[in-house]
């Protein structure tokens, strides 16, 4: 058959096979087999035929498309943590910034306040919890309020009140950033407020405090900042558009903020785990007449892999793709500059 009846008598399927997509896999595999037998065809009568050339692109577009998506079904949620949120993260890090220095004056606010102010640390935590605390450091026992109940059960409540302070923290960003502030400034009250009260019965209670309780409180305090961080983005997303129009960059920030917030659910889990369990365990140490549970080099170790954790994955991490020149291309597929300093 002479090349332009080949051609003549194929062209037709061949558009359509490039242009419009197959309905079903079924399709597309018969597609595929056909446009083999044609390719075959092609290179044995026209191998040097631009024909040919447009035949072996059209079945190597099919043949990726069945081979590279099976693929990434699998290596798109590895991307996605391993790429993508870092580079959300990277793009907002001065927000970041903002909201970390904000939490931490927040928390120096309560610790003034309860200092200069007896009364205020009852005020903030209410004078059943002071007493309480009191009755339990009176009784050998001041860290009794993690024992208080089984430790699922604390997981449970615990993983679910933090799940909800994080998804109000990023509602917040709904009203221009204003409610995210609002639980900055409450749960910062509270913070430093907590921590002071332990410094009040003496500086050997209070650095105890702080191996118990930061043995979680690490990666839940980062967890709730880096929240109010996703709230923030999404106020900054509606109230300064930029080159956007204002619908596109709100979108943008809804969706980036959201990918933020989805992130710290295990963060939170994590947090979780630690409260109930090694938190418990770690308490147990510092209760008269009852052995050492866990000693506290362990809950040193705890606290720094916890601090190293969360600063390398959305500080370090996040700075040191975008210096390789790594970037996302649309539908999260990863790539890299080819930088010329490398």
């Amino acid at each position: 058959m002479r090349e332009a009846m080949f051609i003549k008598k194929n062209v037709e399927k061949w558009n359509k096979y490039q242009h419009e997509p197959a309905a079903d896999p079924d399709e597309t595999a018969e597609r595929f087999t056909t446009l083999i037998d044609d390719l075959s065809y092609a290179k044995t009568f026209y191998p040097r035929s631009k024909v040919t050339r447009w035949l072996n692109g059209l079945a190597a577009s099919i043949y990726q498309n069945v081979y590279q998506n099976k693929k990434e079904k699998y290596s798109r949620v590895f991307d996605f943590w391993k790429y993508e949120l870092p580079f959300i993260f990277k793009k907002y890090h001065r927000i970041f910034l903002f909201t970390t220095v904000s939490f931490a004056l927040f928390v120096l606010v309560g610790v003034i306040a309860a200092n200069r102010n007896p009364g205020f640390i009852t005020e903030i935590l209410g004078p059943g919890y002071v007493r309480m605390t009191e009755k339990n450091i009176a009784d050998g026992n001041p860290f009794g309020v993690y024992s208080n109940e089984s430790a699922f059960s604390m997981f449970v409540r615990i993983a679910f009140n933090n799940i909800r302070v994080s998804f109000l923290t990023f509602i917040g960003g709904f009203t221009g950033g204003l409610c995210t502030m609002y639980l900055m400034w409450s749960n910062g009250l509270m913070l430093g407020t907590f921590q002071y009260m332990f410094f009040t019965f003496s500086h050997e209670m209070g650095m105890k405090s702080i191996l118990v309780i930061w043995v979680h409180g690490t990666v839940e305090i980062a967890s709730i900042v880096i929240a109010a961080t996703s709230g923030f983005i999404l106020a900054n997303g509606m109230l300064f558009p930029g080159s956007y129009k204002r619908i596109e960059s709100f979108r943008r920030g809804v969706k980036d903020a959201a990918k933020v917030l989805i992130c710290l659910i295990p963060f939170f889990l994590l947090a979780a785990f630690l409260e109930s369990y090694i938190t418990r365990l770690m308490s147990q140490t510092y209760q008269s007449k009852v052995p050492k549970a866990l000693p506290e080099w362990g809950s040193i170790l705890i606290l720094i892999g916890s601090f190293s954790l969360i600063l390398f994955y959305f500080v370090i991490w996040p700075i040191y793709l975008n210096k390789k020149g790594y970037f996302i291309q649309k539908k999260g597929i990863v790539s890299r500059l080819n930088l010329t300093n490398e």
